[in-house]
């Protein structure tokens, strides 16, 4: 067995490196970028230069089937399969929800646009933190300390690990218990950090295998669903949900706003790749292709699937079984020991998506420890790829802490609609300042390279979206409009929302919160603690044993 894997790596890897090495398929813009990227002082992210910050580690090691399996991973994760039925409950009919994941698909498809041209602009590790560093330039390292709040505050993967632990033990036939179901999930959040800390190469392999078994399973649903909507099973009326589909929409934007942080939720992964760009051979080029590859995989997948979903079950009967659509599709086609299956299927599922988000997360981690934030024990030691020098074990490590005390702390079956909203939040506030940075940048350095230029009446229809996200309001006699930013903080329909016994604002409330944290940590380091000790920041760069170069500040006396 283990020589089958990694006579499929080798395999897997000699292709990346057919994808990484292949001049002649490069246009000539893209071959002057890839010798002569953007480091004009003006506009360059952060302290380091370009050859600075890719210094180090395992170097560029994924290609175009590494980069599309990326992408596939984090966005397939337990979303397509939990998420139908809560939007369904929110927005009131089949044909709303059906709009809702296809408003999804268009504007992640304009933001994926938006992210090409800022990560061939820019082809270094991070993602939004390099972005928003290019752009947002004073005053100095605000943009970086708010990206590293939501970003280590927010970007843990204990939902994932919560739901892997709850389908096994339903596999197993064992009872759901508040500790076992942590004691797993815990346990999964330490076998990835592990994983990828000391065996990267083997972490890669596991990824992309999940990834193609997550292919595989979302194409088995929609076959089924066309065999149900033939008419060759047992369910009585594959077409019921579709007549009359938006009867019973609801009226009220708290609902829209709230199922559409929802579906963004469940495409977000979109932008996997530009977080881990020093990793990329060949990252334009790699990019413009994987991307793009990777969510029309997953948008196609998506809505076949909710097409599948709906006609095997009644709008009444998924609102009252109290399962996912996804475990009533199952039921109703293949009878009660499928949804065993499923279970399987939803945990595979869950703990690929950990594996891949978890990747992606520490290398933000260590780029965010490279440019010389504070952290406890010094921001060299986070910065590393401590012990082995190819994978970065601290950034790994910043991961499973905040995971874990997620895990631990709150009751799961309220901790993960929860986290699911709070999640999606304080995104869209950091996406809507990623696109004003894109005109910014178009207005002031026109003549900046740019190897992928998005066209601009997607990014003006994306920059709409995340300001005022129009959603409409479906009613027999009125058609009204209401900003997502401000509807979360309307009183739903049902008065309570989707996560009592919290309040239905709350986790508006907490994405808030942690950006303001962030900016009070910010002045808290760069101007009230050097003022009251008479003191000032001197930045250098130092070169760790492991090739990475990191900025670090010292504190110097004023006379």
């Amino acid at each position: 067995m283990s020589t089958t894997w990694w006579s499929l790596l080798n395999k897997q890897e000699k292709e990346d490196q057919d994808d990484g090495v292949s001049e002649p398929q490069l246009g000539e813009r893209d071959k002057r970028f890839q010798k002569q990227p953007n480091d004009d002082a003006e506009i360059s992210p952060g302290e380091l230069t370009f050859e600075e910050d890719t210094a180090g580690g395992m170097g560029r090691h994924l290609g175009i089937t590494s980069c599309t399996l990326l992408i596939v991973g984090k966005i397939i994760g337990t979303g397509i399969f939990s998420t139908p039925s809560s939007i369904l409950s929110s927005v009131g009919s089949v044909g709303a929800s059906f709009s809702l994941w296809v408003l999804g698909f268009l504007l992640s498809f304009c933001g994926l646009f938006i992210w090409l041209e800022l990560g061939t602009m820019f082809p270094r590790s991070g993602g939004e933190k390099v972005y928003l560093e290019a752009v947002y330039r004073k005053p100095k390292y605000l943009a970086t300390i708010v990206f590293a709040a939501n970003a280590i505050l927010l970007g843990f993967t204990a939902s994932g690990c919560i739901v892997f632990a709850s389908n096994i033990l339903v596999a197993a036939d064992q009872a759901v218990g508040r500790w076992n179901e942590r004691g797993i999930a815990l346990g999964v959040m330490l076998f990835v950090t592990l994983l990828h800390g000391f065996t990267p190469k083997t972490g890669v392999l596991i990824m992309n295998l999940l990834s193609i078994f997550k292919i595989v399973i979302l194409v088995f649903v929609v076959i089924t669903g066309w065999i149900v909507l033939s008419g060759k099973t047992h369910v009585t009326d594959p077409y019921y949900n579709f007549r009359n589909a938006f009867a019973g929409s609801s009226t009220s934007s708290n609902d829209y706003a709230t199922a559409t942080f929802k579906v963004l939720f469940a495409y977000s992964g979109w932008s996997n790749v530009n977080y881990v760009m020093n990793n990329v051979r060949n990252p334009v080029r790699t990019l413009k292709i994987a991307a793009p590859l990777g969510l029309g995989i997953c948008a196609v997948l998506y809505l076949l699937a909710n097409v599948a979903y709906f006609s095997a079950a009644t709008k009444m009967e998924i609102e009252e079984s109290g399962v996912t659509v996804a475990a009533l599709f199952f039921g109703n086609v293949f009878g009660s020991v499928a949804e065993r299956a499923l279970s399987v299927f939803i945990a595979l599922s869950a703990i690929g998506n950990v594996i891949t988000s978890t990747f992606s997360a520490a290398r933000v981690n260590q780029e965010l420890a490279k440019e010389g934030i504070p952290l406890p024990f010094g921001n060299k030691f986070w910065a590393s790829n401590w012990p082995t020098g190819k994978s970065p074990l601290p950034g790994l490590i910043i991961h499973l802490i905040l995971s874990v005390i997620v895990i631990i702390a709150p009751p799961p079956n309220i901790a993960y609609p929860f986290i699911l909203d709070v999640e999606g939040y304080p995104q869209q506030i950091i996406n809507f300042f990623i696109v004003i940075g894109l005109f910014y940048l178009r207005w002031t350095k026109p003549d900046t390279v740019r190897p992928f230029k998005v066209w601009w009446p997607l990014a003006v229809f994306f920059l709409a979206a995340a300001a005022f996200r129009e959603l409409p309001i479906y009613n027999l006699n009125t058609l009204s409009n209401q900003t997502v930013l401000i509807a979360p903080f309307l009183k739903p329909a049902n008065g309570v929302g989707d996560t009592p016994p919290l309040p239905y604002y709350l986790y508006c409330l907490v994405g808030i919160a942690v950006m303001l944290a962030g900016v009070l940590y910010w002045a808290a380091w760069r101007i009230i603690l050097p003022k009251v000790f008479g003191y000032e920041l001197v930045p250098r760069k130092e070169r760790l044993d492991d090739g990475t170069v990191v900025t670090v500040f010292s504190n110097k006396k004023l006379q």
